[in-house]
């Protein structure tokens, strides 16, 4: 599974961390940036990470920033994106169950390492339950993108 990931100077050690934790794991991992610790400006990477993800051109996609709010509201601007904002692997088992999510976000300021790695181990381990009810709610999200 490809994953694209990406961070502002905020979470850029815990975005290596988490890239190196999950290319152990066996996983392809797309680095949308940001590379250095300089001030940045989030929507640049979290937007290109999650146009990867709605394109196809990666599976599934990790954003981080200080808090995770900034790169988890950019990420859901963009068509076709569900991206969901942890802080704790119930939620992280619970987004993928019910909501099918392709995306999650991270606050380097919020969880610490460990808490973060098991997050996103249990995120990208949990598949969709593809229950009728939970797929009817999906759809009907998904279907206010188009107003």
């Amino acid at each position: 599974m490809k994953i694209a990931i990406a961070c502002d100077h905020g979470a850029l050690a815990l975005k290596n961390t988490l890239a190196k934790h999950l290319e152990e794991k066996g996983y392809e991992v797309a680095d949308f940036g940001t590379h250095t610790a300089a001030s940045c400006d989030y929507p640049e990477f979290a937007g290109a990470a999650a146009k990867a993800v709605a394109s196809g051109e990666c599976e599934k996609g990790i954003v981080l920033c200080t808090t995770g709010i900034g790169v988890s509201i950019c990420a859901n601007k963009v068509k076709g994106i569900r991206c969901a904002l942890l802080s704790d692997v119930w939620s992280a088992k619970m987004t993928r169950l019910h909501n099918d999510t392709n995306m999650m976000a991270l606050g380097a300021g919020v969880v610490g390492v460990n808490l973060a790695l098991e997050i996103a181990d249990t995120w990208l381990s949990t598949e969709f339950s593809g229950d009728e009810r939970h797929q009817r709610r999906i759809d009907k999200a998904m279907a206010l993108e188009n107003g």
